[in-house]
């Protein structure tokens, strides 16, 4: 079973080591997703994952969209 907050992690870590910010926030994350952060809290309350949000993410980071959800290697496309 995919687990929302392993998602979510690897999402995190995708931002960090593009921003170089120290932290990483869940408004952070929500607007990477284009989503409202409010909706995000609702979703991440209900461990609901927004696939089509994270399909375009992926895309849009060239980011296999098997890492962000099962971990499989490679991370990267090319």
């Amino acid at each position: 079973m995919i687990d929302f907050h392993d998602v979510m992690y690897r999402i995190k870590k995708i931002l960090l080591n593009q921003t170089q910010q120290e932290k990483i926030l869940d408004r952070d994350i929500a607007s990477s997703l284009g989503l409202d952060p409010q909706y995000f809290a609702v979703i991440k309350k209900r461990k609901k994952i927004p696939y089509e949000q994270l399909a375009l993410f992926c895309r849009q980071h060239k980011i296999s969209m098997n890492w962000i959800l099962m971990e499989q290697k490679p991370q990267y496309l090319t």
